[in-house]
């Protein structure tokens, strides 16, 4: 059997570790792109190619790596003729976690241990669709088999949140599903989409939006909106981080010019884009929130792909910008007020780890461990090696006893296995401390590591 109880844990400290400590720990998902409206209604798939392919940028890319006809990856192809493109896929990915998040979800879910390939793509296709098709395996079947504690979806600035209601007033869910304030739309002043922004969003905050004061109080009143139905963390996809010092009174020029529909120059977007982050850097404090950054994507790189399928269809990549003086000088103007919220900064190029890492540690706060964080190996890093170099930067440059742990980032209910993933790697690296005599060979001391990270740390940030 390839996926087996001992999988990736290679000595018996990495074995006790895992069994006594990690394995039954629930999971705070405190980053995902899973839909409520798919818990709220406690959604049955049909087949293994909904549940699993749908929407999976990570399979879309490394099938196209393989040759495979986009029609069988996005387009029109039936679920049984994708589902088999797949199948055909995955012996070709030893190597990637994909080839081991694709067995390890089988196993945990469906039960089933035979390797996925072209020859057995018929029997486990007919398996998983009696599963599914029984209803033995629902959204909140599987939530429940994953121990999810908590999930954290993803939501723009203008959703109603209504799906959020319907969970939190269902008694029979027992994963606690928050919503988080994706403020992308906020930022994209030079995007296409701004002005059709600008008009939902006075539709639904009922402001005349006719400055930047204007503005900014509209952004205020959703972050409202969400604390009142339970959100508690902000989310920034942003690929150039960028930042300097300006005020409201600097920014009405520039903002007026928006409201006319004319182009900014690029010290004006920079300009502008920082009073608006500052503004709901601090607003995020007021509320308690945890800000999380996520900076580094170089999108939608492919303009054939983007024209003909559209954004987050995998023509993502990684950017390589240096920007520590924007980081450094964000986080002090917050700090200066001391409206420095929580805070956890991902990056998409590892080797900016150490620096982000020195950075946060610049601004942490008394009474409050691991206020700010380096946040897990996340999309290109959320491999072995990924995880084992954020885990290791930062017990390097900062604590690791207080980090809080691994996020599916993920569209697909089947991907908690990437926190029983990332588990065994963390024992795995601990254990290696052990043997190598770097750390002492104490269990109770380490296994407290092992459940902080695993869980417990997540659990205290947010909550």
């Amino acid at each position: 059997m390839f996926i087996h109880e001992n999988f990736m844990l290679q000595n018996e400290y990495a074995k006790t570790l895992y069994h006594e400590y990690a394995k039954t720990m629930p999971i705070y998902d405190f980053h995902s792109h899973l839909d409520p409206e798919s818990i709220a209604n406690d959604k049955a798939y049909e087949t293994i190619t909904e549940l699993w392919l749908g929407d999976d940028h990570y399979k879309w890319r490394a099938m196209r790596a393989c040759g495979i006809e986009e029609r069988l990856v996005t387009g029109s192809a039936s679920d049984k003729e994708k589902f088999f493109a797949w199948a055909r896929t995955v012996p070709q990915l030893l190597g990637n976690p994909l080839y081991h998040w694709t067995h390890m979800e089988l196993t945990h879910t469906f039960g089933i241990s035979t390797l996925l390939s072209e020859e057995t793509a018929e029997s486990i296709w007919e398996e998983t669709n009696r599963q599914l098709q029984e209803k033995k395996v629902t959204v909140r079947s599987l939530l429940k088999q994953a121990n999810v504690h908590t999930l954290c979806t993803t939501d723009q600035i203008n959703d109603s949140l209504e799906q959020h209601v319907r969970i939190a007033q269902d008694e029979t869910i027992e994963t606690q599903v928050l919503p988080t304030f994706r403020a992308d739309a906020a930022l994209q002043v030079d995007g296409n989409s701004f002005r059709e922004f600008l008009n939902q969003l006075e539709n639904v905050t009922g402001i005349d939006i006719n400055n930047l004061s204007s503005y900014l109080q509209a952004l205020t009143n959703r972050i409202d909106y969400f604390h009142e139905r339970g959100c508690r963390a902000s989310d920034h996809g942003i690929g150039q981080f960028r930042f300097e010092k300006a005020t409201v009174q600097q920014g009405e020029e520039i903002f007026n010019q928006l409201l006319q529909q004319k182009r900014l120059n690029e010290h004006e977007i920079i300009r502008i884009q920082s009073i608006i982050l500052e503004h709901l850097g601090k607003a995020y404090a007021d509320k308690g929130w945890v800000m999380q950054l996520h900076i580094g994507p170089l999108r939608n790189n492919n303009r054939a792909a983007f024209n003909t399928i559209g954004p987050d269809s995998g023509f993502d990549s990684i950017r390589d910008d240096s920007y520590a003086v924007s980081l450094n000088r964000f986080l002090n103007e917050l700090e200066q007020s001391d409206k420095l919220p929580k805070t956890i900064c991902f990056n998409l190029d590892w080797t900016k780890n150490e620096m982000i890492a020195s950075t946060l540690g610049n601004f942490q706060k008394e009474g409050l461990p691991g206020k700010m964080q380096l946040g897990s190996g996340w999309w290109y890093n959320d491999t072995k090696e990924g995880m084992r170099r954020q885990m290791i930067s930062l017990a390097s440059v900062g604590v690791l006893h207080h980090f809080v742990g691994m996020l599916t980032d993920s569209r697909s209910f089947l991907s908690f296995a990437r926190h029983d993933y990332f588990r065994r790697i963390l024992c795995q690296l601990i254990s290696e401390w052990i043997e190598d005599g770097e750390i002492p060979a104490e269990m109770p001391q380490a296994g407290k590591l092992i459940q902080a990270i695993s869980f417990k740390n997540a659990e205290r940030y947010f909550e």
